[in-house]
């Protein structure tokens, strides 16, 4: 387990070679547009649940996910004394002393809950740790998966408990509108990632770094579900999302979450909608955590482009796959810049693609 070398005001003293990428491979902060950020959809879920979503809700969504795949939302419905309760139990965990942390770390890809460090390999280098320790679990809106989770803090359990529920509603409701923005039946994306969805959590912690400029929190990726929606501390930027070519600051809202699409969401869409490339970045000053709750298919479920968004305009961008098989890829990539879904591309797609991609 990597750990932090903290002087005692919690500030990092060194940047140790292991978290240092190769020169083509830094953040360059500097150039980390200023003027742009992921749109700000204002849900009032309690009037969707009255009188239905408007045409210029629907309008907003389709943009979004088309030109960002990525946006946030407000007045979602889940209590905000909640949210800062799960914060603060996210905080808590990553406050333990290491010897209590290091029961849950585990490289082990089929422990169901543990703590570990992503990194990255690199041609005639060691691999690179990133900047983060992170907490992964299972999460159902039943609360089956308490068990899972650490002792400590005891509150942990029992705020994961109450959150997940809270999510599953309101993912349920943004699965909704994004089907409807498609033209599709309400239900349509929710029937189509199955039934036993695969759900997954992971809390995020960023510590100071000396030298953010060296560095990442998280590497550059997409989400290989087919949503998540994530809750980042409001006093600290971290999260960037890429654009137009460039990397936009996620900046944070108050009270808001940030919703993303995941790889199946782009290969159901046939590509209408996006899964698009992020990181998380460091800071020198404060330490910053985020919680993601991932939606996605388990393995056993057929996932392909859906037959009433394939025409003679718009052909099948994708092939049919066993989400078992996407598994399968993901982990045979592990340490790379993932181009997972880009491996389930029709033949004609990949060659078109394959001819203009850099790193």
């Amino acid at each position: 387990m990597e750990s932090f070398q903290m002087a005692k005001d919690s500030t990092p003293l060194s940047l140790s070679q292991c978290y240092i990428l190769p020169e083509d491979k830094r953040p360059q902060l500097s150039k980390v547009s200023t003027l742009a950020s992921i749109p700000i959809i204002d849900l009032s879920v309690d009037r969707i649940n009255k009188h239905g979503p408007s045409q210029l809700l629907l309008d907003k969504i389709s943009q979004a996910c088309e030109e960002y795949g990525f946006f946030q939302v407000i007045n979602h419905g889940v209590p905000q004394n909640l949210c800062k309760s799960m914060m603060t139990a996210v905080s808590d965990l990553f406050k333990l002393p290491p010897q209590e942390r290091s029961k849950f770390f585990s490289a082990d890809h089929t422990k169901e809950a543990r703590i570990s460090n992503f990194y990255l390999k690199f041609q005639n280098q060691d691999k690179v740790t990133m900047w983060s320790e992170n907490f992964r679990h299972p999460w159902d809106p039943n609360g089956d998966f308490v068990t899972l989770l650490p002792e400590k803090p005891p509150h942990y359990r029992e705020v994961s408990v109450e959150y997940a529920k809270e999510i599953n509603k309101l993912m349920e409701i943004i699965f909704g509108l994004i089907s409807l923005s498609l033209g599709l039946e309400k239900n349509c994306l929710q029937r189509k990632l199955g039934e036993k969805p695969r759900m997954k959590a992971q809390a995020n912690f960023y510590p100071p770094c000396p030298d953010p400029e060296l560095t990442l929190g998280l590497a550059v990726h997409t989400d290989l579900s087919a949503l998540t929606v994530l809750m980042q501390s409001e006093e600290v930027n971290g999260l960037q999302v890429i654009k137009d070519g460039k990397w936009v600051d996620v900046k944070p809202f108050p009270d808001a979450f940030v919703v993303n699409l995941g790889d199946q969401l782009q290969v159901l869409s046939n590509g209408r909608y996006k899964s698009v490339h992020h990181r998380a970045v460091t800071n020198k000053m404060l330490p910053r955590i985020s919680l993601a709750m991932f939606y996605g298919p388990n393995q056993n479920t057929w996932i392909g482009p859906i037959e009433e968004l394939i025409d003679e305009e718009h052909p099948p961008l994708y092939r049919r796959y066993k989400f078992s098989e996407f598994l399968e890829e993901f982990e045979r990539q592990e340490g790379t810049r993932r181009r997972v879904k880009e491996a389930f591309e029709m033949p004609y797609v990949r060659s078109i693609n394959s001819s203009s991609f850099t790193t």
